[in-house]
């Protein structure tokens, strides 16, 4: 059995766990999350813990007990602070605006690129180039901020693009200039 896996998670006060049909239900401030778990895994809620054990004894179940006990934790997570992603954009002109719910790029196109808000993300702005992504849904708010951030990748030459907060874009050297009386 893995470390993760043995893990017992408390259930903070106003958040409620249910397993039914296969699924793990967490309902709580900010929202309700739902996910399918396989059959090789039991969830159990016992007094404000939930425990996950395996029923099967083959090798692969250990890895699902402390995947679905990582899920869960995310979940119960979400439901009560939330979770959000910070991304950046270095580059002359690249810019961004809200609209509405969704955002408005401006990132060297000739035309500006727009994400519509899918439901239970919330997109914020600081200032013109930085964009906050919140959500309850762990997967879902890293899934919207890897997307955005792939419209434009920051580049290893001048290290334009979007990026996340913090991260280091380790940049390449450019042509260098040929050597004087060379063949």
């Amino acid at each position: 059995m893995g470390k993760i896996g043995k893990r017992i998670l408390q259930i903070p006060q106003g958040v409620e766990v249910k397993v039914a049909d296969g699924k793990v239900i967490v309902k709580g401030p900010k929202g309700t999350l739902e996910q399918k778990y396989l059959p090789q895994i039991k969830v159990e809620v016992k007094d404000k813990t939930v425990v996950t054990l395996i029923l099967s004894g083959d090798p692969k179940a250990n890895a699902l007990q402390g995947l679905y006990n990582s899920l869960i934790s995310s979940m119960i997570e979400g439901v009560t602070k939330g979770f959000e992603k910070k991304l950046e954009m270095v580059g002359v002109g690249y810019r961004v605006a809200k609209q509405g719910s969704g955002l408005q790029l401006q990132i060297g196109f000739s035309h500006p690129v727009d994400f519509a808000a899918p439901p239970g993300i919330v997109f914020d702005t600081e200032g013109t180039n930085k964009i906050i992504i919140k959500g309850m849904d762990k997967q879902l708010v890293g899934e919207m901020a890897a997307e955005i951030r792939m419209t434009r990748k920051p580049e290893p030459y001048k290290g334009k693009g979007i990026r996340y907060v913090g991260e280091i874009v380790r940049k390449k050297a450019g042509k260098a200039a040929k050597a004087a009386g060379g063949a």
